[in-house]
């Protein structure tokens, strides 16, 4: 079946529908790129016509980008340049067809769906919420490759182009007038007889395009801007994503030169970055991500309940977060605490988040409200009676969220889904006593909620299968990538961050400085360092987490001695002002040089080799997650790069843990291991599973080890 097809209206105008059978979305496969190609060559032969509009068939979509999956069967960069360049041609040929082409743009034009609406000489867009156009080929370690690092800074500018390419971030329609990517923006219904109108009068010359070129201040600013545009990357990256400085240079260089000159150089970066180790990575990312939404945790058929009315216990930060975000989804919710304050103050964020959004153009004063109408507070359980789904979110204390599961099973619907937002208890203990275990889970959300992309879904031996297809169903509706792990203390992240964390700490009791320990892990990939990243969670609720897992787990996760001195110092962290840096209005400052006294060898510190930190808290963690996926509570190696990368901050240019072992090897993990082991003791012996791998020569990848 043809995913083009043509139909020639009386007025001469030529509607060209775009419609890849069998998929949801349109995509640019070799395939639909050859028919294209074919179907240009006709076009530009036919009688009779006066303009072309170029649309999609899909309901909700333009073109959501290059179909990833022709990456995995590059094998060369040779090969890659040889693709970029054959796009490249198709859509000059577009760009040079007798007559003008409208894009008529509903949905997302995205990656090369973008670069074939630049292509056409106008672009209408839908002001759709759904319409989004961007170019986000860096964030899988890729640039455009069909001319979008050249069309794009000739049609907005040079600082515009460098914005949307080098970020990879998208604009909505009204957005995208503003900068010049879309010439005009309609309701959808009127969105074909605009682009004919808009067609016709190109035609006929009394409409005339936006004109192309590098503009006189571009050309004059070009060494400040270009040197800004490097510095903000190395600044937000450390050198480690390799794409967004290539797609600088292509701009820089191309924009110097002729269109064909600039699609050379496009195209030959494009090759290098397609088969470079970062995009390898980052494109299995995106492929688990993917898959992770067909394979979700519980029994292929099993139906999950729909959730309309959300009931959430607990009004601090998360349960504040949890209640905003299903309000966002267009969920009912019902947020319970017995402090009045806790309520105002749960209120106050969830109205100042979304005007935020609405400052920021997102969202508008009617949008804004009619999300904050969907939710409603209380002191008591009123409400509660009429939940699909109870999310608490109090203090982390086992007997407290007992006692919160046994109000709500005494209040809420036999058939009432009962979650616990817990980082650390295992589910199994909160539920014992419960009348209605089957229906107990747990629901792990990340802080800040609204803006962290993971939800852990913890399930026991006694939780019913739609009770877990209902979680993880209202999970995607949150916009969360789920991973359904099984029960057990710390669950899957909140374990494999412990030692992670403990190594820290007992890298700073060794002597080393706060910021060094901090610095190595950043320069490492993470986001932020350990040390900051406790300040921020809570060295309190560190502490209480540390003691479940080391009375779980034994001397393999005990906290370092220090830390009992820091707590009982008062320090928690962020939310005090005291931890280990300063904090003033709220805002990081320096490292509090006073917790040294607290600490063995006092004030003076001295130099450790970063890349011996490195290993000693990476490995540490990879260790970890090697033993959550050797007794089950990981599924797949998948959920675990999935959840370490949106959850914990994982590098997401390394691939997740498990993908990063399979570019290691595991005999060299393991005689890492073994030496760390030898050097810092017992903690660090290599799991079982790791060690089977590294005498049989596996990977926790197969199918990608060879790069696909």
């Amino acid at each position: 079946m043809s995913a083009l097809t043509r139909e020639l209206l009386d007025d001469g105008v030529l509607v060209v529908t775009l419609d890849v059978p069998g998929e949801k979305v349109n995509t640019l496969s070799r395939a639909l790129m050859n028919e294209l190609d074919v179907a240009l060559g006709e076009i530009e032969s036919s009688m009779g016509v006066t303009a072309v509009v170029l649309r999609s068939g899909k309901p909700d979509g333009f073109i959501a980008g290059a179909d990833i999956r022709d990456f995995g069967t590059i094998r060369s960069a040779l090969e890659a340049e040889t693709l970029s360049r054959g796009g490249q041609a198709i859509l000059n040929r577009l760009e040079s067809l007798p007559f003008p082409v409208v894009a008529a743009i509903h949905g997302p034009a995205l990656g090369g769906g973008l670069e074939v609406a630049l292509a056409c000489r106008y672009r209408i867009a839908t002001d759709d919420k759904k319409t989004v156009l961007g170019q986000p080929e860096v964030q899988l370690g890729l640039i455009p490759g069909a001319g979008g690092t050249q069309r794009l800074p000739r049609l907005v500018g040079v600082p515009a182009a460098l914005d949307l390419i080098v970020t990879g971030r998208s604009l909505k329609a009204s957005r995208a007038l503003k900068a010049g990517v879309v010439d005009e923006v309609v309701p959808t219904p009127v969105l074909l007889s605009a682009a004919r109108r808009a067609a016709l009068a190109l035609a006929a010359g009394t409409l005339q395009p936006r004109k192309r070129g590098i503009r006189l201040q571009d050309r004059l600013l070009k060494p400040v801007i270009f040197r800004k545009a490097r510095a903000s990357v190395m600044e937000k990256t450390h050198g480690h994503y390799p794409a967004p400085l290539r797609a600088i240079e292509a701009i820089e260089k191309g924009t110097s030169r002729s269109l064909e000159e600039g699609l050379k150089i496009e195209a030959r970066h494009f090759g290098e970055l397609a088969v470079s180790d970062v995009s390898r990575a980052l494109v299995s990312v995106f492929f688990a991500t993917q898959e992770i939404k067909k394979d979700a945790g519980y029994p292929e058929g099993t139906e999950a309940h729909d959730v309309e009315k959300l009931g959430v216990v607990g009004g601090g930060l998360m349960g504040a977060g949890i209640a905003t975000a299903a309000a966002e989804a267009g969920a009912l919710v019902r947020l319970k605490d017995a402090s009045r304050e806790a309520l105002g103050r749960a209120l106050r964020h969830a109205r100042e988040g979304l005007e935020d959004r609405r400052r920021k153009g997102s969202l508008t004063r009617l949008d804004v409200q009619k999300r904050m109408d969907r939710l409603s507070v209380t002191t008591d359980d009123s409400g509660f009676g009429q939940a699909d789904l109870v999310i608490e979110a109090v203090f982390e204390d086992l007997d407290v969220k007992r006692q919160v599961l046994a109000e709500m099973e005494a209040r809420t619907a036999e058939d009432c889904v009962f979650a616990s937002n817990t980082s650390s208890l295992p589910i199994g203990e909160i539920a014992l006593g419960s009348r209605r275990p089957a229906r107990v889970l747990g629901m792990h959300f990340f802080s800040p909620v609204e803006k962290m992309p993971l939800l852990e879904v913890v399930v026991t031996p006694h939780t019913d299968a739609w009770a877990t297809a209902t979680a993880v169903t209202f999970g995607r509706r949150l916009g969360k990538n789920v991973i359904v792990v099984r029960d057990g203390p710390g669950f899957y992240t909140t374990r494999a961050l412990a030692p992670y964390l403990n190594e820290a700490c007992r890298v700073v009791e060794e002597g080393a400085a706060v910021e060094d320990v901090d610095r190595a892990l950043v320069d490492f990939g993470f986001p932020v360092g350990p040390l900051t990243l406790l300040d921020e969670v809570g060295i309190d609720v560190g502490a209480k987490v540390s003691k479940i897992l080391h009375h779980a787990f034994g001397e393999r996760l005990a906290p370092p001695e220090s830390m009992g001195r820091v707590i009982d110092d008062g320090r928690l962290g962020r939310k005090n002002g005291r931890g280990f840096y300063r904090y003033e209005g709220g805002k990081k400052k320096d490292v509090d040089a006073t917790i040294y006294a607290l600490l063995p060898g006092g004030a003076a510190r001295r130099p450790l080799d970063a890349r011996l930190i490195q290993e000693r808290l990476a490995f540490a963690f990879l260790n970890e997650a090697v033993l959550c996926l050797q007794e089950g509570i990981l599924r797949s190696a998948r959920d675990g790069d999935v959840g370490a990368i949106f959850g914990l901050g994982f590098p997401p240019f390394l691939g997740g843990p498990f993908r990063y072992l399979d570019h290691l090897g595991a005999r060299f993990a393991t005689s890492v291991l073994e030496r760390l082991a030898a050097q810092h003791g017992e903690r660090f012996r290599p799991a079982s599973l790791l060690q089977d791998m590294a005498r049989d020569e596996r990977s926790f990848h197969p199918a990608r080890a060879a790069g696909a």
